[in-house]
């Protein structure tokens, strides 16, 4: 199992200082450039392993830095720290940004980056929490990190620990009907101390979401299964840290934060076939000057 690196947590705890310091302004400006090394590591991953799904990596990224940068109460010296807060990144598939930012925040060291999806690897195309900490639950198969994190939040419940349990879905995988079931769950406990957030960025596997099978009005649909429902720009580090406030309503909160898939690198952007596509050395070139 890969360990802690005691620099980047130093590194990590540093930016957090400033993170909480900052006026809004310096602060989004702080996320940005996080997000752009995670963004940079993704394209290196994916390049050298040959295989990934950059698009919804590079979507992803925003949401995940504030998260881990700024909300999440964690310590990362300490991943199994009774009473942290929980995160499920259910879209598995998109591990590459999970473990860039995993590393980033000292779970483990960036070094390890280089051996994404090689031969025995620990950092497998999907997350497995038996072989990188900072991993919560093993994911993967969609629709099932929602009902996880639901039995996840009673247990917080149940336990009077105060953690809250952050989970991340993508778009497509919203046509899972598990995904429904658990928020009908979570809506009927009163989780209040659960946050669904929808990576919004409008494509799937082969298709864009609305021809594939509709999901709008999201909002709407979230809200009668008893959701407090906050939709926002996904690359907006001010309003990703306010959706991600705790609620006041006693009902579970549901984020739709609309994005880009391939965020930050032009010819990947809102493009349907770089959802696992690899890109060339030349590409990857270009990728990294846009995101340098």
């Amino acid at each position: 199992m890969l360990t802690t690196d005691p620099r980047q947590v130093e590194d990590w705890r540093e930016l957090r200082l400033r993170l909480t310091a900052s006026a809004p302004a310096e602060r989004s400006l702080l996320l940005a450039d996080t997000a752009r090394r995670t963004r940079r590591s993704i394209v290196e991953m994916i390049s050298t392993a040959g295989q990934g799904h950059i698009g919804g990596d590079l979507s992803v990224t925003d949401i995940l830095t504030t998260l881990f940068a700024y909300t999440l109460r964690i310590d990362p010296a300490r991943p199994d720290l009774a009473g942290r807060d929980r995160f499920i990144l259910s879209k598995g598939h998109c591990a590459a940004a999970l473990y860039s930012t995993l590393a980033f925040t000292g779970y483990f060291s960036p070094a390890s980056l280089d051996t994404f999806m090689a031969p025995l690897s620990e950092l497998n195309g999907h997350p497995n929490r038996n072989k990188i900490p900072g991993v919560e639950t093993n994911t993967g198969p969609l629709g099932h990190g929602l009902p996880v994190a639901v039995g996840q939040a009673v247990a917080a419940k149940l336990s009077g620990s105060g953690a809250r349990v952050f989970v991340v879905m993508g778009d497509g995988e919203m046509q899972e009907g598990s995904n429904w079931e658990a928020l009908m769950a979570a809506s009927h406990f009163g989780l209040d101390n659960l946050v669904a957030i929808v990576d919004r960025n409008r494509l799937q596997q082969g298709a864009r979401t609305e021809d594939t099978n509709a999901l709008d009005p999201l909002d709407d649909r979230l809200a009668a299964f008893g959701c407090e429902v906050r939709e926002i720009d996904g690359h907006d580090y001010d309003a990703l840290i306010d959706a991600f406030r705790p609620s006041t309503t006693g009902r579970p909160v549901a984020v739709v934060a609309n994005t880009t898939k391939g965020k930050g690198v032009s010819f990947i952007e809102d493009r349907v076939e770089w959802h696992h596509k690899v890109p060339s050395p030349d590409q990857v070139e270009l990728a990294l000057e846009e995101l340098a």
